[in-house]
Formats: structure tokens, sequence, C-alpha cells
């Protein structure tokens, strides 16, 4: 596998100044951080993930950072842009979640209520300039200095961070021409950018500034890291996994590829000891491939056991698998802590739960017996609750919450609910950005005409 070409942090920070974005009135980014590198915040406008709509107390929930944005709409008048194509309102109940998007609003009633939404449609580049997966794999496969290439990611640090394509620079394109010296000396040389998939702009635009410069061999792969993460097995740095994953204590499995009794000796914390001889049986407790789970692969140097693993586990059909460049040996390097007690020998994977919900568990035990302190709020609308309602649930459709937040007591611990979880987390931030303490149950829940509760996990 080649090596990855490493970026320093701190270089790579001082040379991107910090942009300051607008903000709304409640102190709430309306685009992510990341984004102000190119782009800047619009008034009446709002850019992040459309992460979920509810169409029964119409409503768009739109993930912005670590923030969350509720917004209103009217399915009649709502107008859907999908890649350059107008659609009906209905149109959302479809397209898919986690998508990049733009919601144009104006304020009613104190309330963002959405005009148009916009979901960007993939950036236009001349065909001749275009390589694809297959291409990309060849080049991979020979190596940079055998093919003769340089394969840049354009992403900003962050992003790459998390995973890349093997053999690959990092020269953001938010900061190019502070790291313009990344570009090969020979001008002819072969040049192939990506980033972070066909609607991402920095890859192209890495393209025309490189043919401003006088490059003439200059390629874009414009699907990116996201199709590579998909069908093949990507490479990042030991900090890399210290700084992105570890440090931040984000969910992730990581499998130390090497012979048992090496892993004994020392291992990164957290791993999973899976030599080759043992991967096929580990893949039964790998999480659920729909959750799309960081799995991290490391052996002794970044050589062949990590690959092995990291393709039988790929095979199997999970979707973000990465092997650690120059693996143990580029931990310690890094001076980087090392653990010493028994390693682990079977994987175990806790996703991290959504911001405000509450364990199944938990809620369960106060459909039994609801404590004091604690109300449960159901927000599905009367004709739902008609069905069947939890006993001693308060009813307030989650479309009327706003304008009856004075009927919720604020001295105790509110817990919404629905049936699928989607109005109930939507309600749960308008309750905490409203001041009070709340919580949310996310999964499907069939409520009895008695109040029993039949309750299916989301994962």
């Amino acid at each position: 596998m080649a090596s990855l070409r490493l970026v320093s942090v701190a270089a790579l920070c001082a040379a991107v100044p910090a942009v300051a974005f607008a903000q709304a009135p409640a102190g709430k980014p309306t685009i992510p951080q990341i984004c102000t590198n190119c782009h800047q915040a619009q008034p009446n406008a709002l850019q992040g993930i459309f992460e979920n709509v509810a169409f029964k107390s119409q409503a768009i929930q739109l993930k912005i950072d670590a923030n969350v944005e509720i917004v209103k709409f009217d399915p009649k008048t709502l107008k859907v842009k999908d890649a350059g194509v107008m659609k009906p309102a209905d149109a959302l109940r479809d397209l898919p979640k986690n998508k990049e998007a733009r919601i144009d609003y104006v304020e009613k009633d104190g309330q963002k209520v959405a005009t148009q939404i916009t979901f960007k449609g993939p950036f236009k580049i001349p065909p001749e300039k275009v390589v694809g997966y297959d291409y990309v794999l060849n080049l991979v496969s020979t190596g940079p200095e055998k093919g003769n290439y340089t394969l840049i990611d354009s992403r900003p640090l962050p992003r790459v961070q998390e995973g890349t394509i093997p053999g690959a620079i990092n020269l953001p394109y938010p900061a190019f021409d502070k790291f313009v010296n990344r570009l090969p000396q020979d001008k002819g040389r072969l040049i192939v950018f990506f980033c972070q998939g066909v609607t991402c702009v920095m890859s192209p635009s890495s393209l025309r500034k490189a043919e401003a410069l006088g490059y003439t061999n200059a390629k874009v792969y414009p699907e990116g890291y996201p199709e590579w993460s998909e069908r093949n097995v990507g490479v990042l740095a030991a900090q890399h996994l210290n700084e992105a994953y570890i440090a931040k204590q984000i969910p992730h499995v990581l499998i130390d590829a090497r012979p048992a009794s090496t892993a004994a000796e020392g291992y990164i914390a957290g791993a999973v000891s899976v030599p080759p001889s043992k991967v096929h049986e580990a893949l039964a407790a790998m999480p659920p491939a729909k959750l799309k789970a960081p799995i991290i692969v490391y052996d002794v140097d970044g050589s062949s056991a990590a690959t092995q693993v990291a393709r039988v586990i790929k095979a199997s059909g999970q979707p973000n698998v990465t092997t650690v460049v120059g693996g143990y040996d580029a931990w310690k390097a890094a001076k980087l802590p090392v653990a010493t007690a028994p390693i682990a020998t079977k994987v175990a994977y806790v996703p991290k739960p959504r911001p405000g919900s509450i364990p199944d568990a938990e809620f369960l035990l106060f459909v039994k017996s609801t404590p004091a302190d604690v109300l449960i709020l159901d927000v599905r609308n009367a004709d739902e609750a008609n069905a069947g309602m939890i006993k001693g649930a308060k009813l307030i459709p989650d479309e009327e919450l706003l304008a009856r937040l004075s009927e919720l007591p604020k001295d105790k611990r509110i817990i919404a609910h629905c049936s699928t979880g989607v109005r109930a987390e939507m309600a749960y931030h308008k309750l905490k950005d409203a001041g009070y303490k709340a919580g949310f149950v996310y999964a499907d829940l069939d409520i009895k005409k008695n109040g029993d509760v039949k309750l299916t996990p989301k994962i």
C-alpha cells in the first residue's frame, strides 16, 4: 500500500485564518464552520445537513455543526430544488437524509418558515478533465513514483483526518495559495484532485488554480473520497487516529491485526486483537453496516496484515474501513500513549446516542411508573393519541408546542415521544432552546388503547 504523505496540523491551522460566521439571534451558527473557509453566511438562509422531515407537524430538521434548527414549512408553498430540478414538497419524503441543503426562510410569528430548500447537484467539469474510480484505483495500485502522478486531497484537514485515499497528499483548497509549494515541480506531471463528492467544488476549483499556474495534465476524480470509502479501504495517519477519534471520543472499532502475542506487549488503547487468522469469525460481532461505523485497522508497520484484515472487513459490506499508515511503529514514533493491560479479543461498538435521546430501557421504566419529577410529553397529533396514549402523559402536538410552552412545568424533566422519534427529536430541540430540562426517546412506538407500549429500537 502506498504511503500517505502527512501535513503538519499546526502549519495548516496557522495558514487557514479563522473566519467569523453569522449567527442567528439565539447564537446559533447559520452555516457550518468548515464551510466558512469558502462561503459566507447569507441573511434569511440556513446551510447544513438535512436530517429529517415531519409532514404531520410540517417541520424540517437541519443540523449545523453540533446545533439543530427546526424550520416550519407549508407543503402547499414550499419549493424543493434538487440538483437544479424543481420538485413538489412531497419529494422530501424520498430524498436521502444527511445531504447538504440550504433553506431559505421568512420569519412568521417568531418562527422560521421555509420558502425553499435546495440540494446541490453535481458540479460540472469538462469531460476530458474527469477520471473515475477504476482510473484512480490503477494509479494507487501502481504508486506515485512508479506511476509518475500526484494525488491531491483538496479537503480541509478535519476531513482528511477521518481518512483519505492511499498515497494522497493534502493541499486544502481553502489554503491553496499558502501551500502551493506542495504541487509537483514538473508542470507536465499528472495531478489528480479529489474532495468530498460530486457536489463538492474544492477539487474542481483546485484544478482551475493549478491550470492557471501552468500545469498541463491536471484531472479531477469527482466522486472523491465518499466513493472510494464505499468501495475500498482508506488510510489515516497515526496522529490523525488520535486527534480525530480517540481524543474526541468518537465511537469507532480499532483492530490490532498483529499476532496476539505481539499485541500483549503493548497496543493502542481501545483496540481489539483480530489477527488475519481470526478476522472471519470476528465479522459476526461487527456493528451493522447501516451504522457506517469507523473501523480502523493497524499492524506493526502498515504492511500486509492490516490490509488483509481491512479488505476482509470491507468485503463483508462495511462502508467505512481504514488502515493506519505506518501502523503501531508510527504510533510509537509519534510518542502517543501505549496500553499494556490484557487486550480485548471481542469486537464491541457502542454508537454515540443522538443528543438528548434517552435509553429505550429508561423510557419503558417511565412508562410503567413515571417519577414525580418527570413528565412524558406526547407530541403526536390528536388522531394518533385517540388510538392510545401512555397513562399520565400530556398531549401537545409538535406543531403546537412553541405556542403552548406555558403549559409545561419548568421544574420537571420533560421526555418527548411520538411514533417514530422524528417529531420527538424536533420537540426536544425546541424545549432545550426554551430552557427546559428535556429528553426524547428515539424509537418506534406502538401505543395500545390501554396505554401499553411496544417499543422497537432504531438500531
